[in-house]
């Protein structure tokens, strides 16, 4: 057996981390085709599960960089990781991804690109986040609760139109324009601030609805995604990808919704097409679904689809 070495003190910290393992794990890393002395960027680190098992493939050789915006997530890479000499921290959204390789002269070296997209699991649980209707808590949704507006400030101040807008786009949601007004309406009386309040709300109006889901799940969903501008963080990473990307190296999304699912769809097909003007420059791999067992197991997984491509060389 090898001494111990930092691949194997990476595993460990997973470990402790985790008491699941994270949505597509095998799969991730096969798509990625992670190998020693490779350098990989894990978008969204979350609380490190795909970023350990990434290390660990590097066997203490190579680099990885992680990117998230969420001040725990810089805590727990500063705990676990953060003595490993090829692991580096960015506190930033990934939408930034581009722009922070041509800072360090990664731009055109990186092996492999990992986006596991939507809400970590720690960030779902906590109450104080305020991302789940399932547990009271402020109603907040940011993904960095020191920037930006949170959830329920933006709901004391947007138009019965601009609810239902994002309702509708984000959430798909049938019954947007009822939501939008009763909201509207319920915070002339009394400011909406918890999480509680607005699902009760929201499934006080009546209308079309599924009865698989919580009424409320799509306009949660929709206002997180709003609030958050993950549609269009994922539209700038992916574009960044391109240049980000060695020819060769793999790009791989973990989506779990349509809308999500559609742009990473749509921005792999665009651009494993030779134009008139422009070359392709990504060669489609393949998409992977859960297993049952994993879903089974882990019903937040049952949504999700991994889909990975590879940089054709320029």
């Amino acid at each position: 057996m090898l001494p111990s070495s930092p691949a194997q003190s990476s595993i460990g910290a997973a470990s402790r981390m985790f008491a699941h393992r994270p949505v597509l794990l095998d799969e991730a890393l096969a798509g990625l085709a992670v190998r020693p002395g490779g350098i990989y960027v894990d978008g969204t680190f979350g609380r490190g599960g795909h970023s350990g098992a990434i290390l660990a493939a590097l066997e203490g050789t190579g680099a990885l960089h992680g990117f998230d915006r969420d001040p725990e997530a810089a805590r727990h890479a500063a705990a676990e990781f953060g003595a490993l000499p090829n692991f580096h921290f960015h506190n930033r959204n990934f939408a930034d991804v581009g722009r922070v390789a041509a800072e360090i002269g990664m731009a055109g070296k990186v092996d492999g690109l990992l986006l596991d997209l939507g809400v970590s699991s720690p960030q779902f649980d906590d109450a104080a986040r305020g991302f789940s209707f399932s547990h009271d808590g402020p109603l907040d949704m940011r993904m960095d609760p020191s920037s930006g507006e949170s959830a329920a400030e933006w709901l004391a101040r947007a138009s019965d139109a601009a609810i239902a807008d994002v309702l509708y786009e984000f959430g798909e949601e049938r019954n947007s324009r009822r939501i939008a007004r009763k909201i509207v309406e319920a915070r002339s009386v009394e400011p909406i601030r918890t999480t509680a309040q607005l699902a009760s709300l929201i499934a006080s109006v009546p209308g079309p609805r599924s009865f698989k889901i919580h009424p409320a799940t799509r306009s949660f969903q929709a206002i997180r995604i709003h609030v958050n501008g993950e549609l269009s963080a994922l539209e700038t990473a992916l574009e960044a990808s391109i240049g980000l990307l060695a020819p060769g190296g793999r790009l791989a999304v973990i989506s779990f919704h349509s809308l999500e699912d559609r742009i990473v769809k749509r921005f792999i097909r665009d651009h494993a097409r030779d134009t008139d003007f422009v070359r392709a420059t990504l060669e489609p791999v393949g998409r992977q679904f859960p297993t049952d067992e994993e879903a089974s197991a882990n019903p937040r997984a049952r949504s999700a689809v991994l889909r990975v491509a590879e940089r054709l060389p320029s």
